[in-house]
């Protein structure tokens, strides 16, 4: 499974792992979980790094609205999918 390494605070980074992605409106929004297998949290990420920047720059989704209509993207791709 593809993770994705975010410095949470100063010299401090957490491993979130990638369940789905989607590209919305130009912008690549990822369906993250905190945990490898069983149970965790499922979050959203969107990718606010320019194309041509080495390394990428994430933002958790917190407008209600974005949150929302990403979820239900999200929801809509992995209607068949059975996450275990």
């Amino acid at each position: 499974m593809e993770s994705i390494k975010l410095e949470i605070e100063e010299g401090k980074t957490a491993e979130f792992y990638v369940l789905e992605e989607t590209t919305v409106g130009g912008i690549d929004y990822f369906l993250v979980t905190d945990a490898e297998e069983g149970e965790g949290e499922a979050l959203i990420l969107k990718d606010l790094s320019a194309r041509d920047e080495e390394e990428a720059v994430f933002e958790f989704v917190e407008d209600e609205a974005e949150l929302k209509a990403v979820a239900d993207i999200f929801a809509e791709l992995l209607e068949d999918t059975e996450l275990v």
